[in-house]
């Protein structure tokens, strides 16, 4: 797991997870490499690692990568850090997540917005701004009042490599004041950032951190940048 990873994951867990209050958590792509989502919980929560294969922090091996072995509204929080990139139908695994949450469930995502490729074993998606609107959207069109909370797309940390892409989703809008905080009123280290009552993109960019490292580099270079300027 990349430092990014496991900071934004901090970031999610002190904004929307209470550590004193019993809850139910799976996690998607829970195999332990280099850190575990799971550090993030406490003593009070339940948590469910599910993969596809065994390793260390499974739980459970998931027989189909599309199904997930729980009842329909039993879980209070899923999360899901660079898991997703490796799903070839990711959207099917938001159906099933979404369908095991309870109504006043919520769902964290990570998933690279840029970084090399990493088959384990393939390496197919990469999230771009608008991916939690379309997620969202893909949950209102299968029946369901969900709200994208906030998304965003963090910069680089101690020269990784990689962007992470996170998208907050709370299962049913009826139960917003549940969550009356955001990561993006304390966090400041991101390009296009949405939250659900601010109705304008925050540090919106055109271009993604490595373009604008590129573009900088080519200033003081004093050469024709190759890529767009941002406008």
């Amino acid at each position: 797991m990349h430092i990014s990873a496991m900071n934004n994951a901090k970031r999610f867990f002190k904004t929307y997870v209470d550590p004193t209050k019993p809850a139910t958590i799976i996690e998607i792509g829970s195999q332990d490499l280099n850190g575990s989502l799971k550090d993030c919980t406490s003593e009070n929560h339940k948590y469910i690692g599910f993969d596809f294969q065994e390793g260390k922090n499974v739980d459970v091996v998931l027989q189909d990568a599309y199904s997930l072995p729980l009842e329909d509204n039993s879980v209070d929080i899923c999360i899901t850090s660079s898991c997703f990139e490796h799903s070839e139908f990711f959207w099917l695994v938001v159906l099933e997540i979404f369908r095991v949450l309870k109504p006043d469930g919520i769902f964290y995502m990570n998933a690279p917005s840029n970084g090399k490729y990493h088959g384990y074993p393939v390496d197919c998606w990469r999230f771009y701004p608008d991916s939690g609107v379309a997620l969202t959207n893909w949950l209102i069109r299968n029946k369901l009042n969900s709200v994208l909370l906030e998304s965003f797309t963090s910069n680089q940390e101690e020269n990784e490599g990689w962007n992470d892409f996170i998208a907050i989703i709370l299962k049913d809008q009826n139960y917003i004041t549940n969550h009356p905080n955001r990561i993006l009123k304390t966090y400041a280290n991101f390009l296009n950032g949405r939250i659900d009552n601010i109705h304008t993109i925050l540090n919106v960019s055109r271009c993604p951190e490595d373009q604008i490292i590129i573009n900088n580099l080519a200033d003081k270079l004093n050469i024709i940048s190759p890529i767009e300027p941002i406008t």
